[in-house]
């Protein structure tokens, strides 16, 4: 299909989504002195929702400073525009799809949530019985936001602008909900197995990283690859953004101001400082230098592999989980780079990879339920999880991008890559 005809129907479809949204909207009733809603509760929802909304900047500025200089705004952008495409989403069916009545534990009922319909301000006691089920609504969206902008690094420096809009679009309604639903509705699949994922190993950072796999597979090795960050400076800052909204990503998922939320503060902080110095350690350990965007990829493993965990393990087991990911990402970075595969920022090693290793260890130390207490069925349903959503995850993500590569063309032309996606998808210049 024509790539203008492509453009043209995705813009028809964001009018009429939106259009269909003012229709289906309904006014709030502000009567709550009936709804139990609990003050300190609501307050920390509010800020831990703003703190993983920012996450997605954070996410901006990472990637944006480890690309070529001709790619900065480009890359940084794929980022920063999943907020404004997948609010539009969510609103219309994807957290219907997500948290909607139950269709065999995979998905949930379209219509159920649809344009928001049904989400008020009152408790759902499935979903933060003290506070706004609105609140709840707007915290998942920030998992559903940061989800397809992490997939975006790895085929970075050669994706055509429009097309991976519809990618992400795709991928939020037929691979995100899915696994939401499986994994955090009452009955879904995953749930009901026993499965403990506590905020988002296999939801966000596996299924991002095997759709990453997927992309790098799908679109080849980049012509020129220049391994030459544009700017370190953005990459800390973006860690640290980063690290910073992980405390709403994490402690925000105990869905109050409680003892949960808390042990996953710290579990948070202390497995993502001991992944960053292991990394660090360990390539100086192997004669590489002690980098600075060593550090920070090590940093950012450790908080992947601890999100699946952060409230249901100690810190003694925090400290170890940090650990054995900064080495088994590493090594697997190294791995990857050996292969005729180009993932651009090594997402999959990171996240892919990172999420798999947190949910086997979360099996593993999960309280009272993980392997070393005795108990084998939780880590048995780990694994079978985690099969499901790498088969799943893996095959869905490769034939959507071949039907948008069929819609509108998924990679740049040679030309353009060669002036850089600054200047070919946006017209504009970081320099």
């Amino acid at each position: 299909m024509n790539s203008r005809i492509g453009s043209k129907l995705n813009f028809i479809f964001l009018a009429v989504v939106v259009l269909l949204i003012l229709i289906g909207n309904k006014a709030y009733n502000y009567e709550i002195s009936s709804y139990n809603i609990d003050s300190g509760d609501t307050s920390w929802m509010l800020v831990s929702s703003a703190f993983v909304l920012l996450m997605t900047p954070g996410l901006a500025f990472f990637y944006g400073g480890m690309v070529n200089v001709k790619n900065i705004i480009s890359t940084m952008l794929q980022s920063f525009v999943a907020l404004g495409v997948i609010t539009i989403v969510w609103i219309f069916v994807g957290f219907s799809l997500s948290f909607g009545d139950s269709f065999y534990g995979i998905i949930g009922n379209p219509t159920t949530f649809l344009f928001f319909d049904n989400v008020t301000l009152a408790p759902n006691p499935n979903y933060g019985p003290t506070i706004p089920f609105l609140l709840f609504a707007f915290f998942q969206l920030k998992f559903a936001i940061i989800t397809p902008a992490l997939i975006s690094g790895s085929f970075a420096e050669r994706i055509r602008f429009r097309s991976y809009i519809l990618f992400m679009l795709l991928f939020t309604l037929l691979i995100y909900t899915p696994l939401a639903h499986m994994t955090w509705h009452p009955d879904g699949l995953f749930r009901k197995w026993g499965v403990i994922d506590f905020a988002g190993g296999t939801v966000v950072h596996m299924s991002a990283g095997l759709a990453a796999l997927a992309g790098a597979l799908f679109l080849g090795k980049r012509k020129k690859i220049i391994e030459k960050p544009a700017n370190i400076p953005f990459v800390i800052l973006g860690t640290g953004l980063l690290w910073f909204g992980w405390f709403g990503f994490n402690a925000g998922s105990a869905l109050g101001a409680n003892f949960d939320a808390v042990v996953a503060f710290a579990n948070t902080n202390v497995a993502s400082a001991t992944s960053m110095i292991t990394w660090i350690f360990f390539d100086r350990f192997t004669n590489r230098k002690m980098s600075a965007i060593g550090a920070c990829i090590g940093a950012i493993v450790g908080l992947v592999a601890i999100t699946p965990a952060a409230g249901v393990v100690t810190l003694g087991q925090s400290v170890f989980i940090g650990f054995v990911a900064a080495l088994i990402s590493n090594l697997a970075i190294r791995f990857f780079r050996k292969l005729n595969v180009d993932d651009t920022l090594d997402v999959f090693p990171s996240h892919g990879i990172g999420g798999i290793t947190g949910m086997i260890l979360t099996a593993l130390f999960a309280s009272e339920v993980g392997l070393i207490y005795g108990e084998t069925e939780t880590f048995i349903m780990h694994l079978i999880a985690i099969l499901l959503v790498v088969l799943y995850t893996l095959t869905m993500s490769y034939l959507l991008f071949k039907l948008v590569n069929v819609i509108t063309p998924l990679r740049v032309r040679e030309d353009q890559e060669e002036r850089g996606l600054d200047a070919s998808q946006h017209g504009e210049h970081f320099v």
